[in-house]
């Protein structure tokens, strides 16, 4: 299958935007990338902002309400069809499902169009994430054997290692940032394996057949070329339900959902223009310049024709990862962010010192640069990478540091592997071992000339 990406202006990332009346001179390849490198970075910002709040209100006075906000249930439903749930589940459960759909698209376009395409582009992250993975899991085990958290320092948090790279404008290059961007998509393939493999409960297997015939729903819509975004979120939330029932953690149906949608556009960008021209001139010529739009039939319908025209060169894939990226990026990050980095500074000093929080914090400290330096080196001694133009390996020794940032999924895969009297624990460390990462990070690349 194959999929466009749009070509709109957009800043360059980590410094300012094109001042009004000059061109934009970035390489057109590079935009689609710079558009979502900087809502990342944007987002990650929001992250570290979110999270202070959470601390703030956790600590303040008013904790109280902190903690009774999030287990507040909430039902939702008709009649006999209800499922009641507190907020925190709702957020963890349900709109991460969101945030999974769009690190599954993400994930699926990287691997027809992005860096995944090329073998040769993709060995060095791909080999660097298979470290960053590999290494911390290790590590954990050997902290606090036995525990099942070794999944935790795995992860990368993409949001807040680019919105600590966008601190540094533009010392940081072009290539350095593809290879943080591209090595966090691979730690997420991981982490959603992980969580699939290693995070899942007792099975129902009647929910799970369910879900495998919504499933094959989903891909027979795909098959018949069927573009209506509704038809994939009716049945997306039936695949929902059925992960939710079965066992299986329902933010893995947003995966599979995401590979379902069609990721090819039905016409190309030279059909495009020659259309595009075509309505144009239909629509100059149906009223004039300057005409009353709404009087002219003909005009109308060139209006309507052009946004067909639009809709056929940007595939359903493209559309919806456009639309849910902002609302995933502001809204259920930090989100889940608020309701999850809430907390008790006077429990985190006997927290910190826990096998489980000293084993993330040398998992996402230690072992996340350790592990992505080390790969990285086999990969280019062995000759299946090279390093990016401008990259040196201080920047990668950097960026494996940057890496370390788990918070986001780190968060999440911590309250599927530990039982809640346990979770704070692992928040301490992942808080704590988050900060001192990125701290590190931005040091190292500050300090490049």
């Amino acid at each position: 299958m194959t999929d466009s990406h749009p070509t709109t202006t957009t800043p360059s990332i980590g410094g300012a935007p094109p001042r009004p009346g000059l061109p934009d001179r970035t390489p057109p390849i590079l935009r689609p990338f710079q558009a979502f490198a900087q809502m990342e970075s944007s987002g990650g910002l929001l992250l570290m902002a979110a999270a202070v709040a959470a601390l703030a209100w956790a600590n303040s006075p008013w904790h109280a309400w902190y903690t009774a906000l999030w287990h507040m249930p909430v039902t939702v439903g008709v009649g006999d069809w209800q499922l009641g749930l507190p907020v925190e589940l709702w957020i963890s459960d349900g709109l991460m499902a969101v945030f999974f759909l769009l690190v599954g698209m993400e994930i699926k376009r990287e691997a027809l169009l992005g860096d995944l395409a090329n073998p040769r582009q993709a060995a060095l992250p791909v080999v660097a994430a298979v470290g960053g993975m590999a290494v911390p899991a290790l590590l954990y085990v050997a902290v606090d054997p036995g525990s099942p958290g070794w999944g935790v320092p795995m992860a990368t948090d993409i949001a807040f290692s680019l919105g600590v790279l966008a601190l540094l404008g533009p010392r940081v290059p072009i290539g350095l940032k593809l290879f943080l961007t591209t090595l966090a998509i691979v730690d997420d393939i991981g982490a959603v394996l992980v969580i699939a493999l290693f995070y899942t409960g007792a099975l129902s297997w009647g929910y799970l057949l369910a879900g495998g015939a919504v499933l094959a729903g989903l891909v027979t819509l795909n098959r018949l070329d069927v573009r209506s975004p509704l038809a994939y979120a009716c049945l997306g939330v039936a695949l929902w339900l059925a992960f939710f029932r079965s066992g299986i953690h329902p933010t893995v149906a947003g995966v599979l959902l995401a590979m379902t949608i069609p990721a090819r556009a039905r016409i190309d960008a030279d059909a495009f223009v020659r259309q595009g021209r075509s309505i144009l001139d239909a629509f100059a010529r149906g009223g004039g310049l300057g005409a009353d739009v709404d009087s002219s039939l003909d005009q109308q319908a060139a209006v309507d024709a052009l946004e067909a025209v639009c809709d056929h060169v940007q595939s359903p894939l493209q559309q919806l990862e456009h639309g849910l990226h902002p609302w995933v990026t502001f809204v259920i990050l930090p989100l889940f962010a608020l309701a999850n980095a809430g907390v008790r500074l006077v429990d985190a000093g006997a927290g910190l010192l826990d096998a489980t929080s000293l084993g993330i914090i040398a998992g996402l400290v230690i072992g996340k640069p350790l592990g992505i330096a080390l790969f990285s080196r086999l990969a280019v001694r062995l000759g299946w990478a090279d390093l990016p133009a401008g990259v040196t390996w201080r920047h990668i020794g950097a960026v494996g540091c940057l890496a370390g940032i788990g918070f986001t999924m780190s968060l999440f895969i911590a309250h599927l592997a530990f039982e809640p009297t346990a979770v704070a624990s692992a928040r301490v460390g992942i808080l704590v071992a988050s900060g001192i990462a990125g701290g590190l990070g931005w040091a190292l690349l500050r300090s490049q000339r």
